[in-house]
């Protein structure tokens, strides 16, 4: 049998370690009537398992390299797959409404992981949960509530989904070995999330506030439309990587009515 090459433009390190492979089918709940989804096959490591170690209903796998999904056709025989030449972030996902909750267990491209995060996002309703293989870097983003690695993209996402650090993973876990470690990542959708007043103009609030995370407050906004009277001196000394989610939330309550009181006035 033809084996391909890997393809560096494609992101592929493909996962070569069975105990790892054994936690992220067995962090979800699969049985008779799941649809897996699976996002890049690579040369069916991960396929293999879950069609061998689970009796879910079928796996759908998307994968954008035409000779790596064509091994993997021939290689695995069984009913129960159906593998698509398709990039995933071009994806319509409709297709997925009879298949619906799905579980994803997927071992992500680095350099795509954000987009297809944020498409996650706005298909949330269609999934049940998953595991994800990523960068250990994106990992600790994902689950930041400060410091560092915590952003903007932190709280867009964590609002929309929980997120649970699993297995640390080396880079001989797979081939060939990248130059980072990576991370299993379990995600459940939050398919009822608090309202946000003004939602689209808040989190673009919240993209100025982190603008420059080692500046404070106050010097983000400074060169902004917002209307900052109503802040207190403390709370605009403070950089965005110090204030959790809900203090946010207040702080926007309190810049977003200035602005309001402002516009009505004129």
């Amino acid at each position: 049998m033809y084996i391909p090459f890997k393809k560096k433009q494609f992101g592929q390190h493909f996962l070569r370690k069975q105990s790892v492979v054994d936690n992220m089918i067995d962090r979800v709940d699969i049985d008779n009537n799941t649809t897996v989804m699976e996002i890049g096959c690579g040369g069916g490591f991960l396929t293999q398992a879950i069609l061998l170690q689970t009796n879910c209903k079928k796996l759908r796998i998307f994968e954008i390299d035409h000779e790596w999904a064509e091994f993997v056709r021939n290689k695995i025989r069984d009913k129960r797959i159906e593998i698509n030449v398709e990039d995933i972030l071009r994806l319509d996902f409709s297709i997925f409404k009879d298949d619906s909750p799905l579980v994803l267990l997927a071992n992500l491209p680095y350099q795509i992981t954000f987009p297809i995060l944020f498409l996650l996002q706005k298909n949330k309703h269609l999934f049940k949960d998953g595991v994800l293989m990523m960068q250990e870097e994106v990992a600790q983003k994902l689950v930041a509530k400060r410091g560092r690695s915590y952003s903007a993209t932190s709280i867009f996402l964590q609002h929309h989904f929980e997120f649970e650090l699993m297995e640390k993973v080396e880079p001989e876990a797979f081939s060939p070995s990248p130059n980072v470690f990576s991370r299993l990542v379990y995600f459940k959708p939050r398919i009822s999330v608090d309202a946000i007043s003004d939602e689209l103009e808040f989190w673009k609030f919240l993209r100025v506030c982190f603008v420059s995370p080692r500046r404070t407050l106050q010097n983000n906004l400074k060169n902004a439309h917002y209307k900052t009277e109503k802040l207190s001196k403390d709370v605009l000394k403070l950089r965005a990587q110090q204030i959790p989610f809900e203090q946010f939330l207040q702080i926007w309550e309190d810049v977003s009515k200035k602005s309001e009181e402002g516009s009505n006035e004129k």
